[in-house]
């Protein structure tokens, strides 16, 4: 008899038996396989937790005991076995359920979460909170050995060891975040989940005193004897240094002994941490064998594990082949990525030039300072950071870059909407605060051509703070150039009265609006900025000169773009409207679905100058 379809919360998996959760571990997997090959999405972190997460929703009630992810990709156990099963088939799309945690959710979903590292300081303010209101449930962060590369951590962790705050910290270690993870506190783990010696002596240990009368209380007793012994055999942790209880490490694929550890760890009244080592991709064999291929996937064959090659030329891909063009010419260029060499378009750079490519760790603020650093001594770094993840650094940029008018290049990948992955990864806000940063230049290509021309130049002729950003995936309509150095802004087609200005991959979305104004007689001129910042105003003075008004569309949200510095600088000129992203998060979703609910397609913009026309006239 099937058991998953009768689990919707806390009570029914505390009713289960060993021989039901073990079963239940194998359906889940089942199921996830079968999901996430339809709709696509994190399927290697989720397969990892499975046995972890049973676990922990088994030994607490996330519907008032408060269990905050990490990241929040491998959130899909946990939705799955807090009564959502029948939302799985709407995963990541538009109008359904998200693939991050989210309160708006669920009352289990205790903290949105999208970005690594910050998860110990979020569960100390809730359990500060706790004390403070007077209020008893139990706090709990999962936590990748990924997101323990960034420094926030320890922050959280430095803060946490004094506070006396009971709670409890789960180090999830699969010695994997998207690619390899590097730096001491990766070899750390690693020197503690290889001691075989201990692990294995503890494990016939258990299973001896498991089958003698009275062995379990005898184990209990001894677990004094046991911590001395592992203590001699593995050095003394860096998070008992810092004043945690640590417990681990475990095997983070034995449901029962994961569950008899959280209940030891419910029941200390002091902060605590589990080091739990697990497999990613654990029971599919394809995810087992290619893990960072199933971290995110789209749609597959469930059958075979087979993905669908996709051949088509990305941006990241522009970026990585350019870049290694000229590191060829110039030793002075270097590369540095936070955790993913590979979605950045680098790891043909880190074959090629392996002295020269730098990989931080999820560390994107010490990434930044490091540039400044390599820089200042005549270095020509270029740092390659998503979008949503360069937000982490915006101190950095201001202080160790702009204020030094430092030679820095950023990359900017996954600039603007990115579908699926919703609110927490929209790169929508770089826009706003790079064109703050003063003698920043903010270039933005409209094709994978003008991305190259566009990061050559900003390596080797710019001598200042430069940012390249660009979308994910590849050309839309336009895969032309039409940029030069001296090129701020382009015309895509001559018009009267009305101009349509926008910048980046949406000139798409612009020409194809203005094609369908043409339709109705109405020539509407559409004009690209190449250059965001400084904002180009005597060349789009000469572009407007004879238009009465202007839109101005942007994947940006309201106010944080360039419409409202382009309409202050040319008010004189004609006047001026918007189409942006509005006031809020943009949810998840396609691109082109997106785009029609912010009114940022071409039809939406079509109407919106029709409507502009027949107010002025």
């Amino acid at each position: 008899m099937k058991i998953l379809h009768n689990i919707h919360g806390h009570s029914d998996l505390a009713a289960l038996n060993e021989e039901q959760r073990v079963q239940l571990c194998a359906e889940i997997r089942e199921f996830l396989v079968s999901h996430v090959s339809k709709t696509g999405g994190h399927l290697a972190s989720n397969l990892g937790v499975v046995e972890l997460t049973v676990a922990i929703e088994t030994v607490f009630d996330t519907a008032s005991d408060r269990l905050v992810f990490d990241v929040g990709h491998q959130s899909y156990v946990h939705k799955l076995l807090t009564d959502r099963q029948a939302d799985f088939s709407s995963l990541r799309q538009f109008g359904g359920m998200a693939g991050f945690p989210k309160p708006s959710e669920s009352t289990t979903d205790a903290f949105t979460a999208g970005h690594a590292s910050s998860s110990v300081s979020i569960a100390l303010g809730m359990a500060r909170a706790r004390t403070l209101m007077g209020e008893k449930y139990h706090v709990i962060t999962l936590l990748g050995d990924g997101a323990a590369t960034g420094g926030m951590v320890y922050e959280g962790l430095n803060d946490a060891s004094v506070s006396n705050e009971p709670m409890i910290v789960i180090l999830n270690d699969n010695a994997l975040s998207i690619d390899h993870n590097v730096g001491g506190m990766a070899s750390h783990l690693s020197n503690l989940r290889t001691k075989e010696k201990y692990l294995g002596m503890k494990r016939r240990y258990r299973g001896f005193m498991s089958r003698i009368p009275g062995g379990r209380v005898i184990f209990r007793i001894t677990r004094g004897i046991k911590d001395r012994i592992r203590r001699m055999l593995i050095p003394t942790t860096i998070f008992e240094s810092m004043g945690f209880s640590y417990l681990g490490p475990v095997d983070g694929h034995d449901v029962e002994h994961l569950i008899y550890l959280l209940r030891i760890a419910k029941e200390t009244k002091r902060p605590i941490l589990l080091h739990v080592m697990t497999k990613k991709g654990k029971g599919y064999a394809p995810a087992e064998e290619h893990p960072k291929l199933f971290h995110g996937v789209g749609a597959f064959d469930a059958a075979t594990g087979e993905v669908p090659q996709k051949n088509t030329d990305t941006f990241s891909d522009a970026f990585g082949r350019t870049l290694c063009t000229l590191a060829a010419e110039d030793k002075r260029i270097c590369a540095i990525t936070a955790a993913m060499p590979g979605g950045t378009g680098l790891l043909d750079f880190k074959k090629q030039y392996p002295q020269r490519l730098f990989d931080v760790g999820i560390a994107e603020e010490h990434a930044v300072s490091m540039a400044a650093g390599l820089a200042k001594q005549g270095m020509v770094p270029v740092v390659a950071l998503y979008s949503t993840f360069l937000q982490r650094a915006y101190d950095m940029i201001l202080q160790d870059i702009c204020l030094q008018r430092l030679h820095v290049v950023l990359a900017v990948d996954r600039a603007g909407l990115v579908g699926e992955d919703g609110e927490t990864h929209h790169g929508v806000f770089d826009i706003g605060f790079l064109r703050h940063a003063p003698g920043m230049t903010v270039l933005c290509p409209a094709s994978i051509n003008e991305a190259e021309k566009m990061m050559t130049w900003a390596v080797q002729e710019c001598d200042g703070p430069v940012a390249v950003r660009y979308p994910r995936g590849g050309n839309g309509s336009f895969d032309g150039c039409m940029w030069s150095p001296d090129t701020d802004v382009v015309c895509h087609k001559e018009g009267e009265g009305i101009a349509i200005l926008t910048y980046g991959t949406l000139i798409d979305n612009a020409i194809s609006a203005a094609e369908k104004l043409q339709e109705k007689g109405i020539c509407a001129k559409v004009l690209r900025l190449t250059k965001v910042s400084p904002i180009p105003t005597a060349a789009l003075r000469e572009q407007l000169a004879g238009c009465k008004h202007c839109v101005v569309l942007e994947e940006t949200c309201e106010s944080s773009g360039v419409g409202d510095s382009v309409a202050a600088a040319l008010q004189d000129v004609c006047s001026f409207s918007y189409l942006n992203l509005g006031d809020g998060f943009t949810t998840h979703g396609k691109i082109a679905q997106l785009h029609k609910l912010c009114g940022l397609d071409a039809d939406s913009v079509a109407e919106h100058l029709q409507e502009v026309l027949k107010n002025e006239n």
